[in-house]
């Protein structure tokens, strides 16, 4: 999986689970809730004030991309 600003939690998320330590470690606490889901990476980023681009490059790189 390749991931962009765009793509969406949910889809990270199910695509492989062990990815919610990234999100865990930058705060974002509310994967279960759907509206959390039905972000993308830029979107959940602003709202918890983190840079999106870095969160990015960490899943990428879990993804070996």
């Amino acid at each position: 999986m390749v991931v962009t600003r765009k793509t969406n939690l949910g889809e990270i998320l199910d695509t492989d689970p062990s990815t919610a330590v990234y999100f865990m470690e930058i705060g974002m606490h509310c994967l279960g809730c759907p509206s959390a889901r039905g972000e993308n990476i830029e979107q959940a980023c602003m709202v918890h004030g983190v840079d999106p681009d870095a969160l990015v490059e960490k899943l990428n790189a879990h993804f070996g991309n």
